[in-house]
């Protein structure tokens, strides 16, 4: 360890003298409380150090030690349940400690738990061969996630010892023969967060992951290790929209990350996942779900820091073949942590006073996503979904965090203000948003769903489309100008927005569909378009169409349960019924 002294406190920025043995991003302990921090500059024998923590009281003069290390995360059983700041320091241990609500400065708290002994069951024998990656033996550390002990990377060898039994997670379970003599292995390994995790090769993501909520299955779909972004206005429905995505989407493992948002929004994830049950496992969410909270009266710097400890555990559960989603909410709050920390460095600031290397950060986070085969010779595949929230200023879209934002992602689900005012939600703008995924969804959805999934999603957003276009006529002229096959077309549009693309999240049934309950649910509402064509061109009077009774029912299938999804096929056998007796009688106007 090298020791140094300040010379200068500006804010959460410390610049210190005499390290010139030390590295950028080392950590640091700053001050006579040992404050942590993390080396962001050098100049010469001068650090400038990022303070994780309340810099009130520290002045020149004050020690500076290096720890020689970056900032790095601890990884092993422990993390699944677990609620951590942005510097993965646990906050129900850190409250104990600290005997506050608050976070306390200079407080030294470890990650995970030091004294909780886990059932570990070997996979490996005395004398096999194991490489990085290599799966050493499992833990149970909830009922729905099996832990994977793996070799640490930059480590082979051939097992000499192997305990089975109650460990804690510093206690040697393995030793291993390795070229540079014998090994003891813990279940706990560490990992610079600024870092990606290594991996075997990364493969293209073609599979969907499935939300349930249809605006995004069906028409902007995100593949499974792909990476999308949310933006919108206050108000909007991004958090929200992150809530459902990680309740019901079909990952095995949840890391949220609340990243600079309010005290409250945080309060009512950690009130609202351990009461939901899992569709799939009927376990409470948290059995599977990590939370990072760095909210918006914690310490700025620390917010920098967040998303890399968030993408990082997340890489760790993709080592192991997990699937996961990794929500930021939001990376807005996360750059404006960048810009106050480079106004500190004195950089030259770029548009709107975010550093030039803004878009470059960003990409480093978001290129961390991806479906991979693991290390280890295995074959296993994992993949880390990245969804990020935008919140622009005024929710102008055209901001340096939004567009830097759009250059990288691959889904983009753009709230609107006005539908969200207009209680239609989830409020993604089905004009604005697009899915560069949804060509090889599609082939996937063909292919697993039904083989008209392509065809019939790519109908209903061209009755969409031409919605837009209907509405400005009836906007400039009137609906009495519009022929009555367009005045079907907008009564259709209309059943596709209302009863297709709104989803309530609070009701226990339409909160989340199925892909199979989507599909039959969209065949239904363009179902009543071709017959009411047929209709048309038969003679029948518009009016008539519109006014018979199992349009109703269409309405309200979005609540029937997945238990009883065979009750859309009675609907769509009625309305052809209804449809062909209306024709065989000639309608009203032709009796």
């Amino acid at each position: 360890m090298k020791t140094g002294k300040i010379v200068k406190v500006s804010g959460p920025l410390v610049v210190a003298e005499g390290l010139e043995e030390a590295n950028i991003y080392d950590v640091c302990k700053v001050g006579k409380n040992r404050l942590i921090g993390e080396i962001i500059e050098m100049r010469g024998d001068m650090a400038s150090i990022q303070v994780y923590e309340e810099t009130s009281g520290i002045g020149p003069g004050d020690p500076v030690e290096t720890t020689g290390e970056p900032l790095s995360v601890e990884l092993g059983p422990g993390l699944i349940e677990s609620m951590f700041d942005g510097i993965q320091r646990p906050l129900n241990a850190y409250l104990l400690a600290a005997k506050s609500n608050y976070l306390k400065r200079g407080v030294e708290v470890p990650s995970l738990d030091r004294d909780k002994k886990w059932d570990f069951k070997p996979k490996v024998k005395v004398g096999d061969k194991v490489v990085s990656g290599s799966t050493l033996g499992v833990v149970q550390e909830t009922p729905v996630i099996e832990h994977k002990i793996m070799v640490p990377y930059g480590i082979k060898g051939v097992v000499k010892e192997i305990k089975q039994g109650k460990h804690t997670i510093v206690e040697t379970i393995c030793v291993l023969d390795t070229d540079k003599g014998e090994v003891a292995l813990t279940m706990m390994q560490k990992w610079p967060v600024r870092r990606g995790r290594p991996y075997e090769r990364k493969l293209n993501p073609v599979e969907p992951m499935i939300t349930g909520q249809r605006v995004i299955d069906t028409f902007f779909p995100v593949a499974k290790g792909g990476t999308a972004a949310v933006p919108g206005p206050f108000g909007a429905g991004k958090t929200v929209v992150q809530h459902q995505i990680a309740k019901w989407g079909d990952t095995q493992v949840v890391v949220y990350v609340g990243c600079g948002e309010r005290g409250n929004e945080m309060t009512d994830v950690l009130n609202e996942f351990p009461e939901l049950k899992d569709p799939k496992t009927g376990q409470s969410l948290m059995k599977r779900t990590v939370l990072i909270a760095n909210t918006s009266n914690m310490p700025v710097a620390a917010r920098e820091a967040s998303i890399y400890t968030g993408i990082t555990i997340s890489e760790y559960f993709r080592d192991m073949g997990y699937s996961v989603a990794i929500m930021a909410d939001s990376t807005s709050r996360w750059a404006e942590a960048l810009r106050e920390m480079s106004g500190r460095l004195e950089e030259m600031p770029g548009d709107e006073g975010y550093p030039a290397y803004l878009g470059s950060r960003l990409a480093e986070f978001y290129e961390r996503a991806g479906k991979v085969v693991c290390l280890g010779g295995e074959g296993v595949e994992g993949a880390v979904t990245a969804i990020g929230a935008i919140s622009p200023p005024g929710g102008d879209l055209s901001e340096p965090v939004t567009q830097s934002t759009l250059r990288i992602v691959k889904s983009f689900w753009g709230l609107d203000a006005q539908l969200a005012y207009r209680r239609h939600f989830p409020s993604i703008n089905w004009m604005d948003s697009y899915s560069l995924y949804a060509d090889k969804v599609g082939e996937w959805m063909d292919k697993e769903v039904a083989s008209d999934w392509v065809t019939i999603r790519t109908e209903a957003m061209a009755l969409l489309q031409e919605e837009a276009t209907l509405q400005e006529i009836v906007r400039l002229v009137g609906i009495d100008a519009l022929s009555e096959r367009d005045r079907l077309k907008l009564e259709v549009s209309k059943s596709l927005r209302e009863d297709y693309l709104q989803q309530n999240a609070f009701n226990e049934v339409d909160t989340y569909s199925s892909l199979t309950k989507q599909y039959k649910m969209l065949k239904l509402v363009l179902q009543f378009y071709h017959e009411g064509e047929k209709a048309l061109e038969a003679g029948i009077y518009l009016k008539e169409i519109l006014d018979i009774e199992v349009r109703d029912r269409i309405a309200r299938s979005k609540y029937i349960p997945e238990t009883d999804i065979s009750k859309i096929d009675e609907i769509s056998k009625e309305l052809s019924s209804v449809i062909d007796n209306l024709i065989s009688k000639g309608g009203v106007a032709n009796a």
